[in-house]
């Protein structure tokens, strides 16, 4: 492919050219290491997806190119420590996605999409030469994403509900637990363990009505934040401060604030 007949081509080269000279003529893009950036890519992830819950696409087109910079910094540090380089990158990806796309690339069927999720995490084990089903989930991650991980990986194999009512069964009875360790004095581990099992069984329900829970719940975040903040201001413009104002009065600008985010 001539890069100069490609645009895309061109504005990776272009960014590949950039990175060589920051590295090489600016103080501070020299000093970092993958150490010394992993939490700015972590925070630049962090803004992506707050750019993508606010449905901002110019935001979105340059939170993406910020994640991308991080991606071709780490490969250009791993490159001058002959590790690997950003071409080697691209194509163990490009591998990767063939191979996890047999349906595509070779003669395996699917009927939906749930069978093509299931054929990725069995070819994963595969890969990975996993002997638990678990194992790839990481460590790392918080735990409602773990849990939305560990509920995936483990309907890979089949075990799983088979109908939607019986998760919102199960939620439930988890709530009705959580209730009764609650009113019988029970202690705060058991209470703690008790409301865990809530969190996991509402985190099933998500997953099974279409729903992703990490953003429902930073939906429901923001929107708490934007009527809380409406509330505020409020008051400061009455001349008042919060703890000025009874309950009932922060109730009625609550109700308002719904009006006026709709």
């Amino acid at each position: 492919m001539n890069a100069e007949l490609d645009p895309k081509a061109a504005a990776f080269l272009r960014l590949l050219t950039i990175m060589d000279e920051l590295r090489a003529g600016c103080p501070w893009d020299r000093e970092q290491t993958k150490e010394s950036i992993r939490h700015l890519t972590l925070e630049e992830s962090f803004e992506l997806s707050e750019a993508i819950l606010s449905n901002d696409y110019n935001e979105i087109r340059k939170e993406l190119g910020d994640v991308l910079l991080h991606i071709v910094f780490y490969a250009k540090m791993a490159d001058e420590l002959a590790h690997f380089n950003i071409t080697d990158v691209i194509n163990g990806l490009c591998e990767k996605l063939i191979h996890r796309h047999p349906h595509i690339y070779a003669d395996t069927q699917v009927r939906s999409s749930d069978e093509v999720k299931e054929n990725w995490e069995q070819l994963k084990l595969q890969e990975k030469g996993a002997k638990r089903v678990l194992e790839g989930v990481p460590k790392g991650l918080p735990a409602l994403l773990k849990a939305i991980r560990i509920q995936d990986k483990a309907r890979s194999v089949g075990f799983d509900w088979d109908q939607t009512e019986q998760v919102f069964d199960k939620v439930q009875e988890e709530i009705g637990e959580l209730h009764a360790v609650i009113q019988n004095g029970g202690k705060k581990e058991d209470i703690e363990d008790e409301f865990g099992d809530v969190l996991f069984s509402l985190v099933n329900y998500a997953r099974f009505i279409g729903i992703n829970p990490e953003d429902a719940l930073e939906k429901t975040n923001q929107k708490f934040m934007y009527r809380f903040n409406y509330i505020e201001e409020k008051v400061h413009a009455s001349g008042k401060k919060m703890g000025e104002v009874t309950l009932a009065e922060m109730e009625l600008l609550w109700q308002e604030a719904k009006k006026s985010n709709k």
